[in-house]
């Protein structure tokens, strides 16, 4: 977006110029918005003065030239070819909108317009009122799931080439959303299944994401129905997971063949996706279920007396055993990580549900002893108290029957129970068809885990771009609501990079809220409207780098001239 100022009838404004693409004609138009006079502030006695409100400045700016760094609107508009009202926003414009709403003031579409108003910087040209929830359903019905994921790479593309982000290992998860959509309402994507929140009696839609390397940000995602595996997720993904590989090479311009690794979880294990990530051109890292005949055999390897070697760097707090193995007919390396901090979760876990167990194991035998359960009864309810944390493997149950009375008999094996943290608790096997790399790599890489981990951390409830509550019902509504959080995420994650902060997002963001524009009405004795003077906030350094980093001045140009709270101490050198 251009600023720019204009004479008129003897004032000067300041006006924003944009850039629209016309998905009918094939061609860019131009919008235009008046932001305001550009002429100095009357003077005036600040007694005569009265704050009537504040406009919001560093979090909407600060998205606003990441999406102008990626040309999102354009991308956007490009790839869905969805043609809108001539006096209405383009699906690029409306996603932009809601993403920058999702990420600063997350509430329903209803009161996406009164967002708007209340920020400086301008994601469009048209007037705020023509954002509405109405407008955002009508262009949600005309988008096709592939129009989203093309829109989806050519934003990975220009994500990795102007923010140089590292792609050369990409996680992989998935996680659901709670929604309050009724039993009865139509549609595939809102379907009841393993809701992460534990809520059974709510309809979840389901999310898949896969997030690079460095700075959380999410280069492709899927939205599929809730009650879908990880395993049939990503055997949809494989098709867009192979041109995301060649738009990645597009846009990095590698002297050689790039070399890719998909790192997930072992829910999405599968011998014919592990052949299929190969056909596409990735690399596979993948936590095995212990449960599977190749942990089990890993894990015996790593329990023989000096197979645990303490690795070296960044990682040495952390033991790890390494041998080359057949998983299911694939030539593969297995490593055997020790994770202290997943020791000590696995015990606190361990502690509760034992807890829990002992009151279900007590109340089950009292209830035996007075015969008042059936023997089926009680062994399968001593097999439920026992199923989670490893319970079975050293709490030791038996049902015994004498005449026609039933005896529940249980006890703690302390020798088992210790052998079981030696040998399985805080352990992860890793498989790789990666042969040639370290140890410590292989470890390192598999911790890029945590990168699409902490991503569904913010978009949950309370999070930095939460993806509730949502308002919507139909699928195409429910997909674009996604689309809109995801690139939200994708935002604040560039944002982050941007600044090289050492902080978390959430605290980028709260500072750069606090960036806001003091609307002071000025008492005069002329005839007319009062006018209305914008002041800018005191600031802080960071506050100052961000202003000058984001280009926030066009937005508010006092807020150049503005000083920081340091500035009245001549002791302290004022920020540059």
């Amino acid at each position: 977006m251009n600023i720019f100022e204009r004479e008129v009838g003897g004032r000067r404004y300041r006006v924003a110029s944009q850039s629209v693409w016309d998905a009918a004609r094939q061609r860019p138009f131009a919008r235009q918005a008046v932001l305001g006079p550009a002429d100095p502030p009357p003077v005036a006695d600040l007694g005569l003065t009265c704050v009537v409100g504040a406009r919001r400045v560093g979090d909407v700016g600060a998205l606003v030239w990441v999406a102008e760094q990626l040309d999102l609107v354009k991308l956007i508009d490009q790839a869905c070819e969805v043609r809108g009202p001539s006096d209405g926003p383009t699906v690029g414009e409306m996603v932009l909108a809601v993403a920058v709403q999702r990420a600063c003031q997350p509430e329903a579409k209803r009161h996406l317009a009164a967002f708007l108003d209340s920020c400086l910087p301008r994601v469009s040209c048209l007037p705020a009122p023509a954002f509405t929830g109405q407008a955002f359903h009508r262009l949600a019905a005309q988008v096709t799931d592939e129009q989203l994921e093309k829109a989806q790479i050519e934003i990975a593309r220009a994500a990795v080439r102007n923010f140089e982000l590292a792609v050369d290992v990409l996680a992989f998860d998935t996680t659901n959303f709670d929604t309050h959509i009724a039993s009865t309402t139509p549609g595939e994507l809102a379907r009841r299944g393993h809701a992460k929140s534990k809520r059974a009696d709510l309809r979840v839609v389901g999310l898949a994401a896969l997030v690079s390397e460095t700075g959380h940000v999410p280069l492709l995602h899927r939205t599929y129905p809730g009650n879908g595996s990880d395993q049939a997720v990503l055997g949809l993904c494989l098709a867009a997971l192979g041109k995301l590989h060649d738009a990645l090479n597009e846009a990095e311009q590698p002297t050689r063949p790039a070399c890719r690794t998909l790192v997930r979880d072992g829910g999405s294990w599968s011998e014919q996706l592990e052949l299929d990530l190969d056909t596409e051109g990735y690399y596979t890292l993948i936590s095995l279920p212990l449960s599977h005949n190749a942990s089990q055999g890993a894990l015996e390897h790593a329990a023989r007396r000096g197979a645990m070697k303490r690795l070296g760097g960044k990682l040495g707090d952390v033991r790890a055993a390494r041998l080359r193995a057949q998983v299911a007919d694939l030539d593969r390396t297995l490593v055997v990580a020790e994770s202290q901090e997943l020791l000590r979760g696995q015990k606190r876990g361990i502690a509760v549900a034992l807890r829990k167990a002992k009151v279900e194991l007590g109340k089950l035998e009292r209830r035996a002893a007075s015969g008042r359960i059936q023997r089926e009864a009680l062994e399968g309810r001593v097999r439920k108290a026992l199923q989670r944390e490893h319970l079975s493997e050293f709490v030791i149950a038996t049902v015994t029957k004498r005449g026609r009375r039933l005896s529940l008999h249980w006890h703690v094996d302390a020798a088992k129970r210790r052998l079981l943290e030696r040998t399985r608790l805080g352990r992860r096997v890793l498989c790789t068809d990666h042969h040639a790399w370290s140890t410590g790599r292989i470890v390192h890489a598999f911790r890029g885990q945590w990168n699409v981990e902490e991503l569904f951390r913010r978009a949950k409830k309370g999070g930095v771009v939460p993806w509730g509550p949502s308002h919507q019902w139909a699928d195409s509504s429910l997909r674009l609501h996604t689309f809109a959080t995801v690139i939200g995420l994708a935002l604040v994650s560039l944002a982050h990079l941007a600044l090289g902060t050492r902080g978390s997002a959430r605290s980028m963001m709260k500072a750069l809220s606090e960036v806001k524009a003091i609307l002071v009405r000025v008492r005069t004795k002329e005839r007319g409207r009062r006018p209305t003077v914008v002041l800018a906030p005191e600031l802080t350094a960071d506050q100052r780098k961000c202003i000058h980093l984001f280009e926030l001045g066009r937005w508010m140009p006092t807020l150049l001239s503005s000083r920081s709270p340091d500035a009245s101490n001549p002791g302290v050198k004022p920020a540059p």
